[in-house]
């Protein structure tokens, strides 16, 4: 018996928030039509025909009838192929082949093939989590089980087809109960025992992984400073399980979290330097996630640094201090989280041998000043430390690999991390380089040998206010590597050395 109306609840999202939707379906007298109305894109729009097909695989066709799917609230924009699933529940529920009552219960999302399957559909991490606060359950595809099993206390319904599904919520079969997503190994990257030398630059990379500060490399071609970047993700501590779910979630609405899996080691995103604004911070014309978002929680490299153009490395200039991108449109505004780390690579002058009297650079210093003027002042102030890395010789090569390899420097990053973690408990920072306000004056403030120090040399160097406080949070980093209670003026001296004063802008 065909109903006049039928309801199916979903979500739309909107940066990493699911808001709940109701697709709802009336059947009326009239000339045979089928329209879906509700602010919904293109994608959407097209699902008509998705459901079409997919129902007459089944063997079933469309009531002679206008058929209406509305997606409630009608002024929030729709996007995305995830409304097929619920839009045909909805349009089979009011044809009553299934109970529309029963699906009260559930929260739907999932394209359709042509052929009834159910396929992948980005954002299932995100609803699985919505449908928890609704005490409700999960429909999803299949091969998203294992992501939507993650969020713990609900049930979940993995629907390889509409024919199992229906027959799943028939009683007359049972789906099975998909298993939570596997926990992956993290891949550490080449060990520190592979820098021949370069011991300044590994020291101001052991501070940064301690404290989560940005940094900056400075030398010529072949240095090394690619590959000291690679090794930092094996110095640093992996996400702990809320931090992993952070970190999941962006995955998920991005359409890259595989399988379920999730990982707990951060995230290490090198983008080219041929990027663009929208690929860097977020954007498109369907909102997505950026490389400073997918970062989350990690390492952002920016390699050969001067080559991005100007305005894509100064759209970073607000992430790096909130710790999030807001995407403004004419018909949504979107947040994405993006607290990362940015270690940045560049080379003294576009030849890159600026200095090196075996290979003089012609145009010194004028390509010297003309590269590095690609950088703006404002950004190199957000970079906690500089340092240069000089060139390796021959004969450096050819020593036995260093004493001391990734596990030495993990361990003692490790335990400067649980330093913060236990002064920050009540604070809601993570590192020192969050420090901020009443907790930067109480923590880092230095002994009063360190407090002259940095008076002649804020008055030396011009620091600006946003340089001060940066370099106090490196000093109170140093301090926790060498397990101190206050700051002293060593480490404020050791903060010093890693200041760069930076072009104004």
């Amino acid at each position: 018996m065909m109903r006049v109306v039928a309801l199916v609840r979903t979500v739309a999202y909107l940066g990493l928030e699911a808001r709940a939707v109701e697709v709802q379906c009336a059947l009326a007298p009239g000339l045979p039509n089928f329209n879906v109305v509700g602010l919904a894109d293109k994608a959407v729009a097209e699902s008509k025909e998705r459901v079409r097909a997919a129902l007459s695989s089944m063997g079933l066709a469309l009531p002679p009838k206008r058929i209406t799917i509305n997606l409630s609230p009608a002024d929030l924009p729709k996007e995305g192929s995830h409304y097929d699933l619920p839009i045909a529940l909805a349009l089979l529920a009011v044809m009553g082949v299934t109970d529309a009552e029963q699906l009260g219960d559930w929260i739907a999302v999932g394209e359709l093939a042509l052929d009834g399957r159910v396929v992948e559909s980005p954002g299932v991490l995100l609803a699985a989590l919505h449908a928890s606060e609704e005490e409700a359950g999960l429909i999803c595809p299949a091969s998203q089980g294992a992501e939507a099993r993650w969020a713990s206390g609900i049930p979940v319904c993995a629907a390889p087809d509409l024919v199992s599904l229906l027959n799943h919520l028939k009683g007359t079969s049972q789906l099975p109960e998909p298993e939570r997503g596997e926990v992956e190994e993290p891949d550490h990257g080449p060990d520190l025992k592979m820098v021949k030398g370069q011991e300044t630059a590994k020291r101001a990379l052991e501070i940064a992984a301690a404290g989560g500060h940005n940094l900056l490399m400075n030398g010529p071609p072949g240095a090394g400073k690619s590959l000291l970047a690679s090794c930092l993700p094996g110095i640093l501590p992996e996400l702990t399980p809320s931090e992993a779910l952070e970190v999941s979630m962006v995955q998920s609405i991005s359409g890259t979290l595989e399988s379920g899996r999730i990982s707990r080691a951060r995230p290490f995103r090198a983008p080219h330097h041929s990027a663009s604004m929208a690929a860097l911070t977020g954007g498109g014309l369907k909102v997505k996630p950026g490389e400073v978002s997918l970062a989350h929680l990690g390492v952002l490299f920016l390699d050969e640094l001067p080559e991005f153009q100007r305005a894509v490395l100064d759209s970073l200039r607000q992430p790096l201090e909130t710790g999030k991108v807001d995407v403004a449109r004419a018909n949504a505004h979107v947040s994405f989280p993006a607290r990362v780390q940015l270690i940045a690579a560049m080379n003294p002058c576009r030849c890159g041998h600026l200095g090196d009297p075996a290979l003089a650079c012609s145009r010194a210093p004028k390509c010297a000043a003309d590269y590095q003027s690609k950088v703006s002042g404002p950004m190199l102030d957000r970079i906690d430390l500089h340092v240069d890395v000089d060139p390796v010789s021959a004969m450096d090569l050819a020593l036995p690999p260093p004493a001391e390899g990734t596990a030495d420097v993990a361990a003692r990053v490790a335990q400067a991390r649980a330093i913060q973690t236990a002064r920050f408990e009540k604070t809601g920072a993570r590192t020192n380089a969050e420090l901020d306000g009443d907790a930067l004056e109480k923590f880092a403030t230095p002994d009063e040998a360190g407090r002259k120090l940095l008076m002649q040399a804020a008055e030396a160097m011009r620091l600006s206010a946003r340089a001060y406080t940066r370099m106090l949070r490196v000093a109170r980093t140093v301090a926790d590597l060498g397990e101190a209670e206050g700051v002293g003026r060593i480490h404020v001296a050791e903060a010093l050395s890693y200041r760069r004063q930076a072009p104004r802008a």
